[in-house]
């Protein structure tokens, strides 16, 4: 289980710009239009071997009539209160604002390491004019440049330091499968129906789960802990923006599972919110199991499932080996599939193929459709092993290892896949010198 780190600030400093630059991909919209980052993105992270979990929050503006924004406020408090650490980011070009003063406010109350990141720092002139930032209260700064990565070593190393150790949780030898999802997707009938009680309220009320509850199943020859992204709602604890709060727990219950069960409402698609959720278990390494819930509800024709599994694989890809299960808790339809599908997929994560059997299958085909050449190069890949890892990961020796292009590990991907299995789990192949 890693840590979780809030990047925060007021609209239009650069906090998308510094998010995207850690987690090495463009994916946060990047805009010149105050307050464009509405949505929450949430990406992972590695620094010198420590990774953790990043939330890109919207720009923070206390008293604003506008709606967005008071929403955005209300999000950016919650991702504070649930990191273990926060990042906050301010603008040289600008200068101390009032905005900067509210949300150094708010931070000094904060009992978790707060770093404070001066962007748009890239020439001697704007190194003095940081200097005025230490009027915010919260000690040293770092300056940046979050287009050209300028001082964010010196910021990580300080997060990384920062960072509180996380306490293992016991292990109990058992899988670890976690239920997440949006809100009111059927996560928690889900469980009830498994466990064959009313172990969570259930109610058509969005957002009526809050916390995180593990519950052991050991039925019908399966046992494992469920990690639901689910518990009892107090009514005097309940807040606003709901859907961003279920989306913090699936955060923690990702890092802490074997395999997501990611419970999607057959009436509202495969929406941007699932894809966040889909794509965080991903970049995790977590296997995943798709279950289309209230498939009961649609009015189906001859090819309704069909066409709408090939839509859900048209926005996973290219990771597409991921089994798509249709249930319907109300019916109890499928959801022991479910379950033998999470099964499955758990035993393919934690599969172990022997080094002469993988070698002899895939240097086969290796020697049947080699390398293309680059830049006039060949390369020839003499080896292969998978790592000792959690999950599957592969090792390739070859002479040119920096000459083996993505469309060719992708082959390599899919070959593995169909010679040993390994739906619904993401593998990661390395080619090393040899």
């Amino acid at each position: 289980m890693g840590n979780i780190v809030a990047i925060v600030g007021r609209p239009n400093v650069g906090k998308s710009t510094f998010f995207n630059r850690l987690i090495q991909r463009r994916e946060a919209i990047i805009d010149s239009v105050s307050g464009v980052t509405r949505d929450r993105h949430y990406g992972k992270s590695d620094w010198n071997g420590h990774k953790f979990s990043l939330i890109d929050t919207g720009g923070y503006v206390k008293g604003s009539d506008d709606v967005f924004e008071a929403e955005i406020d209300k999000q950016v408090e919650l991702a504070i209160e649930e990191a273990d650490a926060i990042i906050f980011i301010v603008d040289v070009e600008t200068g101390v604002t009032s905005m900067d003063e509210e949300v150094a406010n708010l931070l000094r109350r904060v009992d978790k390491p707060v770093l404070l990141a001066v962007n748009k720092v890239d020439n001697n002139k704007r190194l003095a004019n940081a200097v005025e930032f230490y009027s915010l209260g919260l000690g040293d700064y770092f300056p940046i440049a979050s287009t050209n990565g300028s001082g964010t070593g010196d910021l990580l190393d300080a997060l990384v330091e920062a960072l509180p150790e996380i306490e293992e949780e016991e292990d109990t030898e058992l899988p670890r499968f976690a239920v997440v999802g949006r809100p009111n997707a059927g996560k928690s009938s889900f469980i009830n129906s498994l466990i064959g009680e009313d172990r969570y309220i259930v109610t058509d009320i969005a957002g009526t789960t809050r916390d995180s509850i593990d519950t052991r199943y050991n039925r019908f020859g399966f046992e494992f802990n469920l990690v639901d992204t689910a518990g009892i709602r107090r009514k005097s604890k309940v807040k606003e923006n709901l859907e961003f709060y279920s989306v913090m727990r699936s955060v923690r219950a990702i890092e802490n599972c074997d395999v997501c069960l990611l419970v999607l409402d057959a009436t509202r698609g495969f929406d941007g919110q699932v894809q966040n959720i889909f794509w965080l278990a991903q970049r995790n390494s977590k296997g995943i199991v798709i279950l289309v819930n209230k498939w009961d509800l649609l009015d189906k024709e001859t090819n309704t499932l069909k066409d709408y599994e090939a839509m859900i694989r048209r926005e996973i890809e290219p990771f597409t080996d991921v089994p798509i299960v249709f249930i319907s808790v109300l019916t109890k339809q499928r959801v022991f599939k479910a379950i033998e599908t999470a099964v499955k997929v758990f035993e393919n994560r934690s599969k172990k193929i022997k080094t002469r059997l993988l070698n002899d299958i895939m240097l086969a085909i290796i020697e049947k459709n080699p390398p293309p050449a680059y830049k006039g190069k060949y390369v020839k890949i003499k080896f292969c092993t998978q790592l000792p890892t959690p999950h599957p990961q592969f090792a390739f020796f070859c002479n040119l290892p920096q000459y083996v292009r993505d469309p060719y590990k992708r082959f390599l991907e899919n070959k593995l896949r169909q010679e040993f299995d390994f739906q619904g789990v993401p593998i990661s192949i390395f080619f090393r010198k040899k």
